[in-house]
């Protein structure tokens, strides 16, 4: 009988870095998208790291409706709510933001 691998595979949405780690810089050129074909040498020099806003995680009660109506439209609807509630904020306080 096989084991089971005890790997863990990526979450949707996750990178599996370990592959990324392993992929040559050709291969990187061949996959990549066309509009990244002919960037200078320095494109990437002054390149800045934004990490993304901490994210608290809740309990918190929809109407099935609301949440079924979120749902349909695929993955990351709870991202799609995260950004209507943050308009409605921003809204509120004049169009400031946190981020």
């Amino acid at each position: 009988m096989k084991q089971p691998s005890r790997r863990k595979a990526p979450s949707q949405g996750r990178a599996d870095l370990e592959r990324v780690r392993r992929t040559s810089e050709a291969q990187l050129r061949d996959t990549s998208p066309a509009e990244l074909t002919n960037l200078p040498d320095d494109f990437w020099h002054s390149a800045v790291l934004v990490e993304p806003a901490r994210k608290q995680a809740i309990s918190l009660r929809v109407d099935e409706d609301v949440l079924a109506w979120f749902k349909e439209a695929g993955p990351r609807y709870q991202s799609r709510m995260n950004a209507v509630l943050r308009s409605y904020m921003n809204s509120r306080q004049g169009g400031q933001s946190r981020r």
